[in-house]
Formats: C-alpha cells, structure tokens, sequence
C-alpha cells in the first residue's frame, strides 16, 4: 500500500450515490492535481457497480476540462451497489440472494495497478468503501450530499445549490398560493435530517418549516394556518422535509425496493399533510413535491469553490501518506477524519440550532408549540 507521494503511481476515482451538484469540480480537481504530480488518474465508472463490473478509463487533463460548472457527473454514479451486499438472484423463499464482491473490487483495482482510491460520495458511500480499505486499499472520501447529513463535516458540496433551488421554488411558490389564498405545502428532500428544509425554508420566508428532527402535532400546524387567516393572511407556505413525521407517528414511506442497501424511499408526507390541512381547516390545500430537481442543474458558485477545495485536500491526504481520511470542512476550516467514522452514520439538526431559533424569532411555526 502506498505511504507517501513517490509510491502513488496511479489513483482511481469514482462517484457513488445519487448524484449532485459538484461532482465534476471534485473530479476535475482530484484529476489535474494528480497529473500534475505525475499521477495517473483512472476513472470508475458508475461508483461501486463499474469497479464490480471492472469498467475504467484513464482520465487526461482534457476528459475533465470545462466541467467545472457541469451538473451531474461524468463518471456516471449508482445508489444501490454496495459490494459487500449485491443481489445475486433469489433465495426459494423469494426474497434478494445477496454475495460479498469486496474481493472482486480489490482484484480489479490490484490489476490496474491502482494504489489509492478517491471515492466521493455520503454516508452510504463511505460504508460501502470501509471492507475495501480493510484489505488494504487506500480509500480517501470526499464528502457529498444534498441532504448535508453527513457525520464529521460542517458542510457537504452539493447542498449548496440545492438549498438555492428550492428556494427558488419555494419563492414561485409564493405567488400562486397568494392569488388563491391556498395553504401550499412544499415537500423537500433530506431523508432523516432536516438541513436542506430548514435552510431552504428560512431563506424562502416559510410560515411553517417541519422537519424529520422535530415531530410536529397535526393540530399545532393547522390553528397556525387559521390563525394567519384571520389576521389577513390569506395563505400559508409549509415547506416540509420528507422524512418528516407527527406526534407519534410513522414516517411516510413511498415504497421499499429490496435491491438497494438502503431499501426505504420516502415521499407523500405533503400530499398527506395537504389533505389533512384542508380536512380540518376548509382552507384550500395543494402541494409540490420537488423531488429530483433539487439535486440537478448548474452547481452554484459556493460549490464550485467548496468542490475544488475538498478535491485538492484529497489529494494532499494522498501525497502525505495518510490513509483511510474523510476530507471535512470543520469551523471553517479544511481537515480530515477517519472515513469510517462517517459509515453508516448521519448528521442530525439539534434541537438547539441557532437558525431554529432565529427562525421562531420571525414567528416560524415547527409545529411543535
């Protein structure tokens, strides 16, 4: 295994997860820094499922200029590979056959000759890279996310961008459900934690902000609507996380697909939450559910700066020789930490938070008071 800069000869990169805003300035970055060094840089295609498959190409300077502003990723990304669990067939009983491919991926990469790997992605990715680097693969994460969950960062590129887009839409939102004097309920993404609702709900002026952190009481947010209507406003904007879920209640689950290592999908809480509003208030109820378009498009410039920041630390870990690192941003500054200290674990919102209190401040309701 390669300990310092002079050992690394050549380096593979991949992208794991669903896909975001950002990648491909992670990319870009790991692959000119490398070369410039006189590391040969190979890329993985489609996160775990290509190095199954033993599916790489070498990455030049010119395979990663001008995407620095490109959604997306150039690699191609896959959200159900895990190599220590992939569905084989079926067992008599029906259920998914899974095997341990974790030997098959540390024989393709000792093939090609690669002597660390560069994986990007969240948690889910990360968990997936810890049984390579314990046959002695050299893993380095670079952290990932729209849903800013992941364990030991401040802040994970991509989430950025979509915090701007679904602003934006909440923002358009706005208008409609002023002229209708609707109750308009915007569902966001997030799984089990509640940046992205929280920050995108603050910044779009949300009069009610539920997120998965805070259990809400269905009778807290409906007086909330009836009580701005009869002081004049005639509309109310719920932006709320997907996983969020009542007082004593379950979590909405929009269907289990086995397949995947993480089999739950989540969806529904709006159209739920809308009906029940309009059922007890007699106020009129829609909503939007923003679904994938919060994790497409142009990466703003926040990402863009963050992604080549995370890019570069990763290949400083590389040529100091450290092993195993997670690049984070922690109080503003860059640093690392054990990439398994980030599997299989997420960043919550404290109750405590300094925006949920700002945002009570400005009468935000969560539903909880």
């Amino acid at each position: 295994m390669a300990t310092n800069s002079t050992d690394i000869k050549r380096i593979g990169v991949l992208t794991g997860g669903g896909d975001c805003p950002g990648l491909n300035a992670v990319i870009r970055a790991v692959t000119k820094d490398a070369i410039h060094h006189g590391i040969e840089v190979i890329g993985i295609e489609d996160g775990f499922l290509g190095l199954i498959e033993d599916r790489m190409r070498p990455l030049g300077v010119d395979d990663v200029s001008n995407i620095l502003g490109l959604g997306g990723t150039i690699l191609g990304s896959n959200n159900k590979t895990n190599p220590q669990m992939y569905p084989v067939g079926k067992n008599p009983d029906g259920s998914l056959k899974f095997k341990d491919l974790t030997d098959v991926c540390v024989t393709h990469l000792n093939t090609h000759g690669i002597d660390a790997l560069v994986v990007i992605g969240g948690d889910g990715t990360m968990s997936a890279a810890k049984p390579i680097a314990d046959r002695g693969i050299n893993c380095i994460g670079v952290p990932k996310t729209i849903d800013n969950d992941l364990h030991g960062t401040d802040i994970t590129f991509g989430f950025q961008t979509a915090v701007g887009v679904a602003t934006e839409a909440i923002d358009r939102v706005h208008t409609t459900a002023a002229s209708h004097h609707r109750v308009m309920v915007v569902e966001l993404m997030g799984r089990n934690a509640g940046w992205l609702t929280l920050h995108a709900g603050v910044a779009g002026g949300a009069d009610v902000i539920l997120i998965p952190e805070i259990e809400f009481d269905l009778d807290v947010v409906c007086h909330s609507c009836v009580k701005r209507s009869q002081h004049g406003k005639r509309f109310t904007i719920v932006a709320v996380s997907e996983g969020a879920r009542p007082k004593g209640g379950e979590q909405i689950v929009e269907r289990v697909d086995e397949s995947s290592p993480d089999p739950i999908r989540l969806g529904g809480i709006a159209k739920w939450l809308a009906g029940e509003i309009e059922d007890r208030t007699e106020i009129e109820s829609r909503y939007v559910v923003l679904g994938h378009v919060q994790r497409g498009g142009t990466p703003s410039p926040g990402d863009r700066v963050l992604a080549t920041q995370f890019g570069h630390h990763a290949m400083e870990l590389l040529k100091q020789g450290k092993t195993n690192r997670l690049v984070v941003m922690q109080g503003g500054n860059l640093g690392d930490v054990e990439i398994t200290s980030a599997a299989g674990r997420q960043r919550l919102v404290p109750a405590d938070h300094p925006l949920i209190a700002a945002a009570r401040s400005v009468y935000t309701c969560f539903g909880d008071r």
